[in-house]
C-alpha cells in the first residue's frame, strides 16, 4: 500500500470494501430472510458488486498493479454467480419436432394505466404474441383487457382479484388443461397457480408464481427520492414475505404428481434464498441455453434478472430468448424444451 499514490489508496479501499461484500453475498442464498432480513437485501446489489469487481480488476490489471488478485479472487470464488448474470456462450436453437415453448410475460395490466406512452401497445402485444406463437403462456399481473384478444388460445386458467379492477395470474395454453387451481398467499394479491395441461401421452404441470412485490419503480430517479432507510426496512419485510410464499408453494410442489415447468416473476434475483429453494433441483433455463445479461426488468442503467422459467430434469431445454419489447416494466422470456423418452 505504501507504494500506491493516495488516489489509488482511496480506490483500493472502496475495492476492499466492494469485494467484502460480494464475499458476504455468497451465503445469502443460504441465508433464511427470517433469520437475517436486513442481510437478505444484499441480494439486490449482487450484480452491481460483480460489475463493480469486474472493473477494479481492469483498472488494476491496466495499471500493473498486484492488488488486482483482490477483486480476481472474490470473482473466482462465486464464479457460478457472474455465470448467473452474463452468459458469454451464444443461445442454444436445437430444432425438435418435439419441442414445447413456453413464454413467461409480466404484462403489467396490460399498459391499463397508460405507463409506457402510445396509443397501440395492447395492440403490440397481440402481435408480438401472435408471431411468436408460444404453446404455453404464463401471465403475471394479468388483466382480461378489451383490446387483448387472445382467443385462439382454447385453453386458458385465470385467477383474478379485485373489485372495480381485475387482475392477477393466468396461465394461456395450446394443449388441453386437465387440472388447474391456485396456491393462495394470506394478505396479497400475489400467488401462484398452476395448470396441468397435456401433450401427447405426457401430462405436465405448469406453475406460475408471482412473490411479493418490492414496489421499486424501474424509475431509477425515484428510487433516489426514497429514504435509503425506510427502502431497506421495506425490501426486508417483502424478503420476509417472499420466503412465506415460497415455503406454501414448495409444500405444494412437492405433491405433484408430474413433471413441472415452474415460470414466474420471483421480484428477487438468482441471487436469493427464495431463488435458491424454489429452484431446488430444476434447471434453469437462461443458464442452460440463454446468452448475455438476460435481464428480465426495466431497472434504469443496469440490467436485472427476477423472471425465470425453471425446467424439470426430465426435459432437454434447447433454447432460450429474452425479447428486447418493452410493453410493460418487464420483458417477456421464451424457452423450448422436448421431454426424454
Amino acid at each position: 500500500m505504501n507504494k500506491l499514490s493516495l488516489i489509488n489508496k482511496i480506490i483500493f479501499g472502496l475495492n476492499s470494501l466492494f469485494a467484502m461484500m460480494l464475499l458476504l453475498s455468497y451465503i445469502l442464498p443460504y441465508v433464511a430472510p427470517n433469520s437475517f432480513a436486513f442481510l437478505a437485501v444484499l441480494s439486490l446489489a449482487v450484480p452491481f458488486l460483480i460489475v463493480s469487481n469486474l472493473l477494479f480488476l481492469l483498472y488494476w490489471l491496466m495499471n500493473v498493479k498486484k492488488q488486482l488478485l483482490l477483486s480476481l479472487f472474490a470473482l473466482l470464488v462465486g464464479f457460478s454467480h457472474v455465470g448467473s448474470l452474463y452468459k458469454f456462450s451464444s443461445s442454444k436453437n436445437i430444432k425438435d419436432e418435439n419441442n414445447i415453448s413456453i413464454m413467461n410475460y409480466n404484462v403489467r395490466l396490460f399498459n391499463l394505466y397508460n405507463w409506457i406512452p402510445g396509443k397501440n401497445v395492447q395492440e403490440d402485444i397481440v402481435s408480438f404474441i401472435k408471431k411468436e406463437s408460444p404453446d404455453v403462456i404464463s401471465f403475471q399481473e394479468y388483466h382480461p383487457h378489451e383490446k387483448i384478444d387472445l382467443s385462439y388460445y382454447k385453453h386458458k386458467y385465470e385467477h383474478l382479484s379485485g373489485k372495480k379492477v381485475k387482475y392477477g395470474q393466468a396461465i394461456f395454453s395450446k394443449f388441453p388443461i386437465i387440472n388447474s387451481g391456485s396456491i393462495e398467499f394470506p394478505n396479497t394479491a400475489n400467488n401462484a397457480i398452476y395448470a396441468d395441461i397435456v401433450k401427447g401421452s405426457d401430462t405436465i404441470r405448469i406453475y406460475n408464481v408471482h412473490l411479493q412485490s418490492l414496489r421499486i419503480d424501474s424509475n431509477q430517479e425515484a428510487i433516489s427520492t426514497e429514504n435509503s432507510e425506510r427502502l431497506i426496512k421495506r425490501a426486508s419485510e417483502t424478503f420476509k414475505m417472499q420466503q412465506f410464499q415460497s415455503e406454501l408453494f414448495l409444500l405444494h410442489k412437492k405433491r405433484s404428481p408430474y413433471k413441472m415447468i415452474v415460470c414466474g416473476d420471483f421480484n428477487n434475483t438468482a441471487y436469493s434464498y427464495v431463488y435458491k429453494e424454489i429452484k431446488g433441483d430444476l434447471v434453469d433455463a437462461f443458464g442452460a441455453a440463454g446468452n448475455g445479461f438476460g435481464r428480465t426488468f426495466d431497472f434504469k442503467y443496469f440490467p436485472i434478472r427476477i423472471d425465470f422459467i425453471l425446467v424439470d430434469k426430465a426435459f432437454t431445454i434447447n433454447n432460450f430468448k429474452t425479447y428486447d419489447k418493452k410493453y410493460s416494466d418487464h420483458f417477456p422470456i421464451l424457452t423450448k424444451v422436448s421431454l426424454h423418452k
